[in-house]
């Protein structure tokens, strides 16, 4: 028998790093949340990120069509207004995206509060079966926000 202490897994970090994680995590998916709710929806459904001193989005502009996230700004700040389904009428790839966030957000702060490590959620998010997921959705939204400018636009 020896002397040395029981070998840990390479990814596993004291209570305080993951403390400091979650922190910044939570200010990373917390600060879009806090813009968003500062801003006043656009009536037109996209638009709502020039209020930040953004241009209009050159794709929509080029083509006549909304790119893949025309809208989320929009659908963030319907979000964060507690409009959740305006914001899913809107862009539902934003919507769900808000609600992630704002569920994250969550799940940093306790994991910040407790020392809980955040690596069984980042796991989870890193799946393929999430990651596949997501550009689905994105897809498929973006398909729903062209046919919805096409029919009032």
């Amino acid at each position: 028998m020896s002397d040395l202490p029981e070998p840990t897994p390479a990814n596993t970090l004291d209570p305080v790093s993951n403390r400091l994680i979650a922190g910044l995590v939570v200010v990373c998916c917390g600060a879009p949340l806090v813009l968003a709710a500062w801003l006043k929806p656009a009536t037109q459904g996209i638009g709502t990120h020039t209020q930040l001193g953004l241009p209009p989005c050159g794709f929509k502009m080029a083509t006549g069509y909304p790119c893949a996230t025309c809208g989320c700004t929009t659908a963030f700040a319907h979000a964060t207004n507690g409009s959740l389904l305006q914001s899913f009428l809107t862009q539902p790839f934003g919507a769900v995206l808000a609600v992630s966030l704002a569920m994250l957000t969550l799940i940093a702060g306790w994991a910040a509060v407790t020392g809980m490590p955040l690596a069984p959620v980042t796991r989870f998010l890193g799946t393929r079966r999430v990651v596949l997921s997501g550009v689905g959705l994105l897809l498929a939204a973006w398909a729903y926000k062209a046919a919805l400018t096409g029919l009032t636009g």
